[in-house]
């Protein structure tokens, strides 16, 4: 991933109906990637499935952004933004076609990489197509951050809400979605190619290579600790989309579609909501708070499966977002700091790849503890686990 400083755009387009667009087209992929999440207590009652293979679909969504992001996720700063982000709306198109035609276990597998693959060229891309627009319109400073920031977490935090609202009430749970979000994909599509391009087309296109991380020797020791705590956040991320539905059922016997979307909606919300709120703090000072939420949030959480309460479990996974979203933001922060400034693009990479690990590694595991073990235990032990992570990666970033 590589972010460029804006130049001038070469067109005079509409910049600051432009930039609303994009911001459009970022929120709505992100919700679409997340959509399916309380959709997939129907797909595993429909076809008798284990929770380990509703986790691996879940997964290989982690994988298709890892993938796209070594291999493309910094092909914008050449082949320029709007023509990244049109080419991600069509590859979510395509996703959302496969979902309609081909919904057995093997067809879900192939959506969710495909789909993995659009978002990840579009994180890095629309977030600095947000950034360099911004510039040009004359937004005040930080606006292109938050806006960046609630697209990106807040979408992925509305998408299980509409998958829970639509599974709630529609008599085609399976179909809906899809067919909405194909429709706004074509229509963005129609609005993007009209917004003015950022990046100046070279003479000659540079050769293509996949993305590179570099950080300088004295940096690599603040830069896997910022990593440590990108894998943890994502790992708290990704448990809570996977899994949170198999919780409400296994725990508290809560069959809820709703549910299943509301309780990852409560934890992307907080986390985007409490980034723009503490924007202003030194990231040290972001760091301590981040660790104490994270810690109270994953105990709550932990505590709600003992006693079966709802209530701790929902509070709980809102708070541990606060946390595990701003720590996420201090990781970034610290790797950018380390990094020699030409190559930060590419250390914000490796971080996102790590990341991603995160939301990948941890909740296959756990789905593989709770055919062993009962549910309360395991969800207990990985909220203990996650703190132990999150509390060790914070003081690591501290103590750089």
């Amino acid at each position: 991933m590589t972010i460029t400083t804006a130049p001038t755009p070469r067109t005079t387009g509409p910049v600051r109906t432009g930039f609303w667009i994009i911001a459009l087209a970022f929120l709505t992929q992100m919700a679409f990637c997340a959509v399916p999440t309380p959709l997939y207590a129907i797909y595993q009652h429909r076809d008798g499935f284990p929770t380990i293979v509703l986790t691996l679909i879940f997964s290989v969504y982690a994988v298709g952004v890892m993938v796209s992001l070594y291999l493309a996720g910094h092909v914008s700063d050449w082949l320029g933004r709007r023509r990244v982000v049109l080419g991600s709306l069509l590859i979510s198109l395509l996703a959302t076609t496969v979902f309609l035609v081909w919904n057995d276990v093997t067809g879900l597998l192939v959506a969710r990489f495909v789909s993995g693959l659009g978002i990840g060229i579009l994180t890095a891309t629309a977030t600095a197509h947000l950034s360099e627009l911004g510039v040009v319109a004359g937004h005040p400073t930080g606006r292109a951050a938050l806006v960046s920031t609630f697209a990106n977490l807040g979408g992925i935090g509305l998408g299980p809400l509409i998958g829970g609202l639509i599974a709630t009430w529609s008599t085609r749970p399976l179909v809906l979605p899809y067919v909405l979000f194909a429709i706004l994909f074509v229509i963005e599509g129609a609005l993007v190619a009209v917004v003015p391009e950022t990046v100046e087309r070279r003479a000659e296109r540079p050769a293509y290579r996949p993305q590179r991380v570099a950080v300088p020797p004295a940096g690599r020791g603040a830069f896997w600790s910022a990593g440590m705590a990108a894998f943890g956040a994502f790992a708290v991320f990704g448990t809570f989309m996977g899994l949170s539905g198999t919780f409400l059922v296994g725990i508290l016997g809560l069959h809820s579609h709703l549910l299943a979307g509301v309780a990852p909606f409560i934890v992307f919300i907080a986390a985007a909501g409490a980034q723009i709120l503490t924007v202003r703090i030194s990231t040290r000072s972001q760091i301590r708070f981040a660790v104490g939420l994270a810690a109270l949030g994953l105990v709550a959480v932990g505590t709600g499966a003992l006693v079966a309460s709802l209530t701790l479990f929902l509070i709980g996974g809102g708070v541990a977002g606060a946390g595990v979203g701003i720590l996420f933001r201090g990781s970034l922060g610290t790797a950018a700091s380390v990094a020699d400034p030409r190559r930060r693009g590419e250390a914000l990479a490796g971080i996102f790849l790590v990341a991603y690990a995160g939301m990948t590694v941890p909740p296959l595991l756990t789905a593989a503890a709770l055919s062993v073990w009962p549910a309360v235990g395991v969800l207990v032990g990985i909220s203990a686990l996650a703190i132990v992570l999150v509390a060790v990666s914070g003081v690591r970033m501290l103590r750089r």
